[in-house]
């Protein structure tokens, strides 16, 4: 049998029991990279409408920045930029900058997060709303980044003939990426 905690109340546990929680939460940790891409496999279904999948559109996305010559957050950001449409289909993008923060430098977290609000520029006025509602962020230091991502790769992303590279192709970058320290000071650079 497994060890477990002394507690039923966290208030009453002990420094024994969050040493064995801490050890067994990094273990878990460390399977991270193969969660999220059963959960990016998950996108693969067909959304009525669209003429791809979800994991189709990520993968022409972060294939698109690949071959623009960004670096490897930001290929990184551009593969999971959706993969909170499962869950939170009206704050995807929350959900997914929740995920990559950790692991890349704010810039680069800030943009995933909001890259639904800068999407919206292309559509959202065909149906009544606002396409310059980014333009808040005008004098926000990454604007042009977001605006960049989501013109460069992801609005375009929905093109059925484009030849992406494969999630496996992907694999090892996600891979990389989820083995940095979580928070670490190299990747936490502060806007200019």
């Amino acid at each position: 049998m497994s060890k477990i905690v002394s507690f039923r109340q966290m208030q009453h546990g002990t420094r024994e029991d969050y040493l064995l929680l801490d050890e067994s939460e990094r273990r878990y940790a460390q399977s991270l990279a193969d969660r999220v891409l059963e959960s990016m496999q998950k996108l693969d279904h067909p959304l009525y409408g669209y003429r791809v999948t979800r994991l189709q559109h990520s993968l022409q996305a972060a294939t698109r920045a690949l071959r623009d010559g960004a670096d490897e957050e930001m290929i990184f950001a551009a593969l999971l930029h959706d993969i909170g449409d499962e869950l939170a289909p009206y704050n995807h993008s929350e959900m997914a900058a929740a995920i990559v923060r950790p692991y890349v430098r704010p810039e680069v977290a800030w943009v995933v997060e909001h890259h639904g609000l800068f999407q919206n520029y292309y559509y959202v006025h065909h149906l009544g709303g606002d396409r310059y509602a980014r333009d808040r962020f005008r004098d926000h230091p990454w604007y042009g980044t977001c605006v960049h991502f989501c013109a460069a790769w992801d609005q375009c992303s929905f093109d059925p003939d484009y030849r992406n590279e494969s999630l496996e192709f992907f694999a090892p970058l996600v891979r990389r990426m989820f083995a940095r320290t979580p928070h670490d000071p190299r990747y936490q650079v502060a806007p200019p």
